[in-house]
């Protein structure tokens, strides 16, 4: 920073230098050129002498001007500046400037008044709002909340004659865009970058080198960049951390090491923070009933309210998992050790104990704090094998065997509730050593898996009861039923099958169940289920009980996973608090648990778009290879503009637009969710298998593109339909008798 020059000397009547930087710090209003001549009763020639004056103190660094010509002071704030939020808390949220050209001056992070505004501010949002220095900090006062801006991107540099341009990795992102600052990067790199201008004058100064964005371990660190999802711990977070996985057990838990609990999880688990025992219950108002523990990760005993550790794992929300890496809510030191379940090692729970009915009705539940020895970690597929007799396991009879017993009656009350039951695999990708990928696949779904989901509804609920009882706040996990709006628009979508839906009619997951299952051999089953799931709402955490729809659950809590997810730490804290289970606990009110539960449900959000991407992104990669093969798919959302389509088995989602489907005029039938060619009847409805021709798969942004395999299309002989407006939406309700669905169930 240049010193002030001392032989200037300002013109008679000027303010001194020190007078201006008192104004424009004091000035409640931004302070330009013309406030400060006011301020000071300056005219004409003074102003003149004022605007070099102004110049020689900027140039000295004494002072900044921002946007529309207001100064404030160098290594301060503009009095009115554009924010983004970077932490929202639950209680407090935090924003840094936009932009920030305070060389050598740490970014200022500002505490936002959010009062009186509508609608909590989540990370990544962006506000107009008025800065006020307050002590040592800063107070950001919000005007006005902004559209999400696109001043940073993500992109591969390219060459192309002889300019070096930034063309982003989104698939939406249809523009390049001239690289006016290098920094280091090279054709070929994938870089951060911050865009500046308007209109056609867009340029891109590229702030970080990311590396080789075709390395397969890139497809994870894009997500990461893209959403903003904090992916380095502090060293004194870290310190902080080793500090606490030190402490003692402590002698007042309850001993449950006889017990031979065990934890069942994916082969690949990073973090294992539920086991579960069970056996029949010797209790004689209990008859033919079991007994049952569900020990969850004590993480409260670790993470205390207020820490750094606590308003990091806030900051966070959640872990989230990418194919080859986990971005952890807590420091690993903690996540994948000490409040990891292990066999053989001593380790803090917080145990709920269960009673389970013959009928598979929970009797009673009690939650303490314990100390347990897990008997065995295992994965599902060897937990199968070994009750199905596939494989010899010591534990099978003496563990294994009255586990399931168990989960029979509690399968048998899941059943007679009868939640919503949707046949969706998830995708699970198999990474080598080096990260690359050696197959996409269904995860297949295991009666282990469903043993384990039961148990941990039956714990999750009984969690949410005992605090109801205490009249606690609870953290619930909600899952209301869908919007009238949505039931509308499916019931003119089953018309167009000929199945009737009544609005009138309660709305219970049975409902959905009971169409599904008079479609069970018909060909269209599957886009019929993909429908119904679209109509379903989002999930979310909040105080007001609104119950969960899809479990068909009147109260419900997640209590499980405390190491990945912050709403399942604020549910122990409650139960450790409620029941005085010792340190650690804390019960907020209901106005600090509405603020948390609407930031950590925002930041699930972003966690489930990163981990969606990512797996395109991998799909993408590995269909790279099978680029111009003709493949087996199923279309999964229809518009106006042409549709999308999935390859059997493998995901990823890729458009086959309308224009490429010939010389025909295709005409969009909204309800019937379908495009159908005027002149033969031929139509692309959703749900319908077909083979498709794979032209395109980026790995970079994750888009795939198909074509007709026979002839039609862009490369073809054939010409497309060209220009014209997008496809007309179609008004008759029938289905043309001609249309074939080719579905089957998966």
């Amino acid at each position: 920073m240049a010193k002030p020059n001392k032989t200037k000397k300002p013109a008679p009547g000027l303010p001194t230098r020190q007078q201006i930087l008192d104004f424009i710090t004091s000035s409640d209003q931004p302070a330009g050129k013309r406030e400060i001549a006011k301020a000071f009763g300056l005219h004409a020639q003074d102003k003149i002498a004022l605007k070099a004056l102004l110049r020689d103190m900027a140039d000295e660094g004494l002072i900044d001007s921002a946007p529309g010509r207001a100064f404030h002071k160098m290594g301060g704030l503009p009095k009115v500046t554009v924010l983004r939020v970077v932490e929202s808390d639950g209680d407090t949220v935090w924003a840094e400037p936009e932009r920030w050209e305070g060389e050598g001056v740490p970014v200022p992070r500002l505490r936002v008044r959010e009062r009186g505004r509508r609608g909590a501010l989540g990370v990544g949002d962006r506000i107009l709002a008025r800065t006020e220095e307050a002590g040592k900090g800063w107070i950001a006062h919000p005007m006005k909340k902004l559209a999400k801006g696109e001043a940073t991107m993500l992109g591969v540099v390219k060459e192309e004659g002889g300019r070096l341009y930034l063309h982003g990795v989104e698939k939406k992102e249809r523009h390049s865009f001239v690289i006016s600052e290098r920094n280091g990067a090279e054709p070929g790199d994938l870089v951060m970058a911050e865009k500046s201008g308007r209109g056609p004058r867009v340029f891109a100064k590229v702030t970080q080198v990311l590396g080789d964005p075709f390395e397969p371990r890139s497809f994870s660190l894009i997500a990461i960049h893209k959403h903003g999802i904090p992916n380095v711990f502090s060293d004194e977070l870290i310190a902080e951390a080793e500090r606490v996985a030190k402490q003692p057990l402590g002698t007042d838990r309850e001993d449950l090491r006889h017990l031979p609990i065990v934890a069942i999880d994916p082969v690949d688990a990073r973090d294992h923070d539920d086991a579960v025992w069970a056996a029949p219950d010797d209790d004689p108002g209990n008859k033919g009933g079991w007994k049952a523990v569900v020990a969850i990760a004590d993480v409260s005993c670790y993470v205390r309210p207020g820490s750094l550790l606590d308003k990091e794992a806030r900051r966070r929300g959640n872990s989230v998992y990418f194919p080859d890496r986990v971005v952890p809510m807590l420091p690993e030191v903690l996540s994948a050790d000490v409040c990891s379940l292990k066999e053989d090692v001593d380790r803090a729970a917080l145990a709920c104990h269960l009673q389970v009915s013959t009928k598979g009705e929970l009797k009673s539940w009690r939650f303490s704090r314990a100390v347990v020895r897990l008997a065995a970690n295992i994965a599902y597929e060897d937990a199968q094998a070994a009750i199905d007799g596939e494989i010899d396991h010591p534990l099978t009879d003496s563990v294994f065997r009255p586990l399931w017993d168990c989960w029979d009656a509690l399968f048998a009350a899941r059943t007679k509730r009868d939640p919503l039951d949707l046949d969706l695999p998830e995708r699970r990708i198999e990474l080598d050593e080096m990260g690359r990928i050696l197959s996409v696949a269904p995860r297949e779904r295991l009666d282990a898996h469903k043993l384990i989901e039961d148990y941990m509804i039956a714990a999750n609920v009984a969690a949410a009861k005992a605090l109801e009882s205490k009249k606690a706040p609870v953290m619930y996990r909600i899952h209301e039923p869908p919007s009238r709006e949505k039931l509308g628009a499916l019931k003119d979508y089953l018309k167009t099958f000929d199945i009737e839906f009544a609005l009138g009619q309660v709305i219970r997951p049975s409902v959905f169940n009971h169409i599904l299952s008079k479609l069970d051999e018909a060909e269209f089953r599957e886009e019929v289920m993909t429908q119904v799931l679209r109509t379903q709402t989002q999930a979310y955490y909040g105080p007001q009980n609104a119950g969960h729809f899809g479990l068909a659950l009147g109260s419900y809590a997640h209590f499980t996973s405390p190491i990945r997810r912050y709403a399942d730490l604020v549910v122990h804290r409650a139960l450790v608090a409620a029941f005085a289970l010792g340190p650690g606990g804390d019960i907020e009110d209901d106005a600090s648990m509405e603020r948390t539960g609407t930031s950590i449900s925002q930041l699930e959000r972003r966690a489930m778009e990163a981990e969606r991407d990512t797996v395109d992104r991998y799909v993408a990669a590995y269909l790279s290879a099978h680029v111009g093969e003709v493949m087996e798919a199923r279309i999964t959302g229809v518009q106006n503009f042409g549709f999308f389509a999935t390859v059997d088995g493998i995901g990823g989602d890729g458009l086959v637009p309308a224009r490429d489907l010939g010389r025909e005029y295709f005409r969009y039938d909204e309800a019937g969710q379908r495009l159908v060619g005027e002149e033969t009847g031929e139509a692309f409805a959703l749900g319908q298998r077909l083979k498709l021709k794979l032209v395109e798969a980026n790995p970079i942004s994750g888009a795939l593109k198909f074509e007709l395999p026979d002839g039609k299309g862009s490369g073809s002989g054939e010409a497309p339909r060209r220009g014209g407006p997008p496809a007309r939406v179609l008004k008759r309700r029938g289905r043309p008798a001609n249309i074939r669905h080719q579905g089957k169930r998966r």
